[in-house]
Order: structure tokens, then sequence, then C-alpha cells
């Protein structure tokens, strides 16, 4: 076995990892639009990261140039939804604000299951 292979995988194992990092990615952006369209020059993803977290991220410019960006941690628990931003520790979200986002998640499943769909009729 070569050694490069031993660190990082065959190519065709590297090539599966590609397209995987490649396809999240991609329902991330698509993920982005469950909340509306997204404004010229915004960068919006909300994704899955794992069985019970949640992220929404938005990066943008403002007027003077600036960069700004917010990511947003959503921790999904038996007894309710916990949220966090930036370095703020996590809280509850309330009834409204927990309806809206499990509205967001029942969203981006139809989205993210047709669009998957779709990819897997094109030819390769």
């Amino acid at each position: 076995m070569k050694l490069t292979n031993a660190i990082f995988g065959s190519s065709q194992q590297q090539r599966r990892i590609n397209a995987h990092r490649a396809l999240l990615r991609h329902l991330a952006k698509l993920g982005g639009t469950v909340f509306g369209p997204i404004p010229e020059g915004v960068r919006r993803e909300f994704f899955c990261l794992d069985e019970r977290t949640w992220v929404w991220h938005e990066e943008w410019s403002d007027q003077a140039g600036q960069h700004h960006a917010t990511t947003t941690r959503y921790d999904v628990r038996p007894n309710g939804v916990l949220k966090s931003q930036g370095t703020n520790s996590y809280q509850r979200l309330q009834a409204e604000e927990e309806r809206n986002f499990r509205a967001a998640i029942d969203l981006y499943a139809q989205l993210t299951q047709r669009e998957i769909a779709r990819l897997s009729t094109q030819p390769a």
C-alpha cells in the first residue's frame, strides 16, 4: 500500500469524500433559501450538522464595505430547542420562534429531498 493511500485514502475514497462535501455545501446553500430570497451580496446557509444540531450562517458586507457574519447554532433536545449565537450561551427558543424553526426544518427536508432526487436522475 502506498503511503499516500494510507494517509489520504484511495483516490476513489477521496472522490467520494469530496463529492459528499460538495453535496453538503450545495444543500446548505439550498437551505439558506428556506426563509426567503437571498439578497445580492449575501451568503446564507442553513443545514443539519448532526442528528440534533442545526446551523444558520449568514455573511454580508455593509454599505461601507465592512464584512459581517453571524452564526446561530440550534440544539434540538427532547424538551425543546436551544439556540446560541456567536460566543453567547444557549437559550431556549420561545414558542413562536420554535414553531418557525421547526417549519424551517420541514421546508429544508422537502427542498433537500427534491434536490437529491433531481441530482440522482442526472447522468453521471
